[in-house]
């Protein structure tokens, strides 16, 4: 349920996306909308918290919060969707990111934040005494389903957001892009199509590739995810098998779906009957209070397979993920067991003693604060180095920012010549089946303790200059 802070944030939001308030407008004082609305000053404050977290307003010493002066939100408006698209996009993905992988270039383009940013060595440890206290009948019986102890702490985290959730429902998967793959099989057949997000992840668009599917293309918003409008059409005219979507901080724009519309997003499904594989990687990673409800959470018809990691959010190369996979729990298990048997128990096990030691919380909050500072920064200078026309969306979540270049700047010419200086991006191509995009790319603000950061970012906005 919507708090009334939230509410009057929302209408705050909606006063500056329609330019009734402006770039430089000061906002009502904490009293004087205190007593204009008739709430109380705490709830005024906490609204003006959440919108400074959006990056919407900032506070100015002894002056008061003032809407910040920003490029103008993009409105991506890709063309009419076409029919479902066969998917062959594997090349230009390995093409670009084996040439992004050397160690000595400043990550702008990787998908993955800094491993600094976790506690490694506390992982490594409860790696090693999670073992040792395991005993060894666990090794055989944990298996087929998982860890008994990492799911129990996987159902109480759902518990705790009110999302009710069996034990038997959670498979447990090598990293989140296994549990996605597992979805996507356990619901079509090579030939289906499946609804994805326009500009959607790459490794979306290789899973179907791998598995024969044709994807059909659903415009998406950078401030609120999907446009069901749109997808409301596309169900209408097309045999879709299933959706793959990623309400929150959705890659690579960063997106974040209104909780409403989520709602409205699985009432529309349901009525349909498509299943929706929720790609939830990043749902830890809020700005926000508040971790945003998943679409499960509006579930009640077991179509939602909600996929989640720690990989994002805790421990990058333990590859321990789940799925939560409502009526086709049963079938994901078994398609799991004929592929890969297992995830791996002992990474599995360090996740589970590191939960139940009560630190992960903490880690969250500190991972958010540095998050969330680094997106500032990396806004920031997007907007002073690239140039005019540049358009850059600053989302409430996750570590990527989305970047719209002028028309005239090509996005892989530019992910060359970035190369040559020792800088990765990611391309806008990537991210489409059409190889649209193509004056877009994905950047990367998750090394935070990268001195070379600033200076790439720079360097970037040369490049750009010159080509537009």
């Amino acid at each position: 349920m919507t708090t009334r802070y939230e509410r009057y944030a929302d209408e705050i939001a909606e006063l500056i996306r329609s330019q009734a308030l402006r770039a430089g407008d000061r906002l009502p004082s904490v009293r004087q909308a205190s007593a204009s609305r008739g709430i109380s000053p705490s709830t005024v404050f906490e609204a003006y918290y959440l919108l400074e977290a959006r990056g919407l307003i900032e506070a100015r010493a002894r002056s008061g919060y003032y809407v910040k002066a920003t490029m103008a939100t993009p409105s991506w408006a890709p063309t009419m969707p076409r029919d479902a698209t066969e998917v062959a996009i594997s090349d230009l993905v390995f093409q670009v990111l084996g040439s992004s992988g050397r160690p000595d270039l400043v990550p702008l383009g990787s998908a993955f934040p800094s491993p600094a940013l976790f506690p490694l060595a506390t992982l490594a440890r409860h790696l090693g005494q999670g073992m040792r206290a395991l005993p060894p009948e666990r090794l055989v019986q944990d298996l087929a389903p998982g860890n008994d102890d990492l799911r129990r702490q996987i159902v109480r985290r759902y518990g705790i957001d009110g999302i009710p959730v069996a034990p038997d429902e959670i498979v447990m998967t090598n990293g989140a892009m296994e549990a996605l793959g597992l979805c996507l099989q356990a619901v079509t057949e090579p030939g289906d199509v499946v609804a994805v997000e326009s500009p959607t992840f790459y490794a979306a668009l290789q899973a179907l590739e791998r598995l024969k599917l044709r994807a059909l293309e659903v415009p998406t918003d950078a401030r609120d995810g999907v446009d069901l409008d749109a997808l409301a059409g596309l169900l209408a005219r097309h045999r879709v098998k299933a959706c793959w979507f990623m309400p929150s901080f959705q890659n690579p724009l960063g997106a974040l779906m209104p909780q409403a519309k989520r709602q409205a997003l699985i009432d529309l499904l349901a009525r349909h009957e498509v299943p929706l594989i929720e790609d939830d990687v990043y749902a830890e990673l809020h700005a926000d209070a508040r971790k945003p409800l998943p679409a499960k959470a509006f579930d009640r018809a077991g179509l939602v397979m909600h996929c989640g990691s720690f990989s994002k959010c805790l421990a990058p190369g333990y590859r321990v993920g789940w799925v939560a996979a409502g009526r086709f729990a049963q079938r994901v298990e078994r398609l799991r067991l004929m592929s890969s048997l297992s995830p791996a128990l002992p990474s599995q096990q360090a996740v589970a003693v590191y939960l139940a030691e009560g630190g992960y919380d903490r880690h969250l909050r500190r991972l958010r604060r540095r998050l969330a500072d680094s997106r500032r920064a990396m806004a920031a200078a997007v907007r002073q180095h690239f140039p005019v026309g540049t358009r850059v969306h600053e989302p409430q979540g996750g570590y990527l920012v989305w970047v719209e270049l002028p028309p005239s700047v090509d996005a892989l010419e530019l992910h060359r010549r970035a190369l040559v200086q020792g800088i990765s991006v990611a391309p806008g191509p990537l991210f489409s089946p059409t190889a649209g995009f193509a004056h877009c790319i994905r950047l990367n603000h998750g090394h935070v303790d990268d001195p070379r950061i600033d200076g790439a970012v720079q360097t970037l906005g040369a490049l750009a200059h010159a080509m537009a």
